[in-house]
């Protein structure tokens, strides 16, 4: 699920101060003490998952499952699978900061497992072309041996412009078709067609010494999708049909809803209507990701005889690609620039934007603050927001609800009207999909730990055991042979790898605290002078506040800080020739003492000059 495009500062990366970074950790993995389940049943269904489980092969013929991201967030997907000197991984995706990350641009998977291992990796493959799926392949895929990339046309066509943004070593990037089969080393790949909301989205089939590992990438069912046929569920119904599928890794993005997904027609009927009604102009906020979404609002335009202006960097190059592959169908002239609105009656105007979360730079919040350079809201007009609104992004949504209210104009969103469908399995097509199947084995991905958990429940209430079912954390291994499986206590280095502006990995824990300290109560810089060859102060000392109080309003605080560090500094005579202790000394004393008078701790940054 692809949300927001990322806004780095930097919008070309520097290929030298990559290099190395992917790799966080030092060694090439640790031992965690995660939930081992012990050895699981050899059930090829739930009915008989009461038999014992064969023995654990020799270490060497085990096939290992990784999870490197996406088992404790949304996003950062990406999953290495290895037997012996073979590895393969399925996708490599990037996740958005939260709000306790000042200053990060997005985050990446950890590579370093892969130290000294680059020569094993036959391959990447990609299940569909959102960020989160796709965002990391410029900051680690020239680093870990360049393999090859394999992915269907419309992902490969969003990779490869996304690479035109790095000034990263090329990729090498092969467009697969649905009924390839790759042989990858020792396992042999292949795909089955389910449904997205962006086209080419494919679940991923791996033949492995230890049977067969599905995996399905963000999917539901929908048998009424736009532009795109239906799941291909004869290839999954023969999948289960053999009874090879040891493992399932299935997405838990919408698990806690239960029901099915709505059908992406539902939605086109009632954006038709919307538009046929609409007197005047009508715009239209959803993801540059929602393909299916944006065809059919094009088209239904078309079809009502309306022009359609798109605003937003990531939605003009998503449609500029779907135009080119031929998932978008429509007449060169139904598509208008912006700046051109106004040439038009309002009633034959549709504008297709970005911004539905309320993002701050995004093309619906400048035409809400009256920042557009050619978008001003009349009262005629309607905003429809055609997406839900993920956590988090409520305040951002409702203020641009109420500013868009109170100038008159009609607003819609999803909980009004069918306006959005997401593009994620609830609990009914989870258990479809695990009833085809028939896995021995299922491990929720995609989703923090409570979604993980709610997809465990799905497949316990379809007859599956703790035993098969398994809820793992990021790095955490799985080991696989023939007839059983098990998750291991064991984990790899899976921790943050953070991208900030140009810099990849440089960004650590402590210096987002360092920046959420600044954030939350501000800095206070202490400067004091010492006479070099005596080590005694000199004059009074120099207090700069930025973020923690206005200095001409509190005159008195200065004073009595300055006084305090006088004091500080004539406690102890080791001080005086070292400067280091004076710092310390500073630093504790001087944030305890205005803790106690403000009640706040900002940052204490002492400056000791020698004259």
């Amino acid at each position: 699920m692809n949300t927001r495009s990322p806004q780095g500062r930097g919008p070309r990366a520097n290929v030298d101060r990559f290099r190395g970074r992917v790799f966080r950790a030092a060694g090439s993995h640790r031992v965690g003490t995660g939930p081992a389940a012990g050895p699981a049943s050899p059930a090829a269904t739930p009915a008989s998952s009461a038999a014992a489980a064969p023995p654990p092969p020799n270490p060497s013929d085990k096939v290992r499952v990784i999870v490197l991201g996406g088992l404790e967030e949304v996003g950062r997907n990406c999953t290495l699978i290895e037997y012996k000197d073979d590895i393969i991984l399925i996708d490599m995706g990037l996740q958005f900061p939260d709000d306790d990350m000042p200053g990060v641009d997005y985050i990446i998977p950890n590579m370093s497992y892969l130290r000294g291992k680059e020569k094993n990796i036959r391959g990447v493959i990609i299940t569909h072309g959102h960020y989160d799926h796709i965002g990391a392949i410029p900051h680690t895929v020239p680093f870990i041996g360049n393999p090859t990339i394999y992915a269907l046309p419309m992902s490969a066509g969003i990779i490869k412009r996304r690479q035109t943004d790095f000034d990263t070593p090329p990729i090498n990037l092969r467009v697969t078709k649905l009924d390839d089969v790759i042989q990858l080393g020792a396992f042999k790949v292949s795909f089955f067609h389910i449904n997205h909301s962006i086209p080419d989205a494919a679940g991923i089939v791996v033949e492995t010494p230890a049977g067969t590992i599905c995996h399905t990438g963000d999917w539901k069912f929908d048998f009424h999708p736009t532009g795109t046929a239906h799941a291909d569920f004869q290839k999954i119904a023969n999948l289960g049909m053999d009874g090879k599928v040891i493992a399932l890794m299935g997405d838990s993005t919408n698990a806690n809803k239960p029901g099915h997904q709505v059908s992406e027609k539902v939605i086109g009927e009632e954006l038709e209507r919307i538009l046929e009604k609409a007197k005047g102009r009508v715009i239209i906020a959803t993801f540059a990701s929602l393909l299916g979404r944006v065809k059919q609002i094009l088209e239904i335009s078309e079809r009502l005889g309306k022009k359609v202006a798109l605003d937003g960097f990531s939605m003009k190059t998503n449609v500029e690609i779907a135009k080119e592959l031929g998932f978008i169908k429509i007449s060169n002239s139904t598509l208008i620039p912006i700046e051109n609105i106004d040439d038009y009656p309002p009633g034959r105007v549709v504008v297709v934007c970005t911004g539905a979360q309320g993002e701050k730079n995004a093309a619906l919040n400048r035409i809400a603050s009256d920042e557009h350079r050619s978008v001003r809201i009349q009262p005629t007009d309607t905003v429809v927001f055609s997406s839900s609104i993920i956590p988090g992004n409520e305040k951002g949504v409702e203020r641009l609800k109420d500013i868009f209210s109170r100038k008159r104009a009609k607003v819609i969103n999803y909980q009004m009207m069918d306006v959005h469908a997401g593009g994620h399995a609830q609990q009914e097509d989870i258990k479809l999909l695990l009833a085809l199947l028939k896995p021995k084995f299922y491990i929720p991905i995609e989703g923090n730990h409570f979604l993980l958990r709610q997809n465990a429940e799905v497949a316990y209430s379809m007859g599956w055991t703790e035993q098969n079912v398994f809820v793992a954390d990021n790095g955490q291994v799985m080991e696989f042979w023939k007839g059983g499986g098990r998750l291991t206590p064991e984990k790899i280095n899976a921790e943050y790898v953070f991208v900030d502006g140009l810099g990849v990995g440089d960004v650590s824990q402590v210096v987002l605290r360092d920046r959420q300290a600044l954030a939350e109560d501000g800095m206070v810089v202490v400067v004091v002078q010492l006479e070099r060859k005596t080590g005694k102060l000199m004059g009074t000392p120099d207090i700069v506040s930025r973020g923690f109080i206005f200095l001409k309003e509190h005159s008195a605080l200065i004073d009595a800080t300055r006084q305090k560090v006088v004091e500080v500094m004539s406690k102890d005579a080791k001080m005086d020739a070292d400067p280091n202790e004076a710092k310390n000394r500073i630093r504790d004393e001087i944030g305890a003492f205005l803790f106690q008078r403000t009640e706040r701790r900002p940052m204490i940054l002492p400056i000791i000059m020698e004259v």
